[in-house]
């Protein structure tokens, strides 16, 4: 029986540790996406600019506010 309730601590002890491990790595990666986005304006002239177009800044904000949106 007592076997059985260190077995279960444990088990618990894992559950809440995966749980809470998850949620710090989560904010952890969100605060330092904010900070060093993983792409800038730069990329991205340079991205159009490779695929034959002339980027607009108008261009560059808009596809920036759509990456930050999927960044959130």
């Amino acid at each position: 029986m007592a076997f059985l309730i260190d077995l279960l601590q444990i088990l618990g002890g894992f559950i809440v540790g995966a749980i809470a491990g998850f949620f710090l790595a989560r904010t952890y990666m969100k605060k330092y996406m904010k900070k060093n986005p993983p792409i800038n304006e730069q990329m991205i002239k340079a991205m159009m600019t490779g695929m034959g177009r002339t980027p607009s800044q108008k261009q560059v904000n808009q596809m920036m506010k759509t990456m930050a949106k999927y960044m959130d």
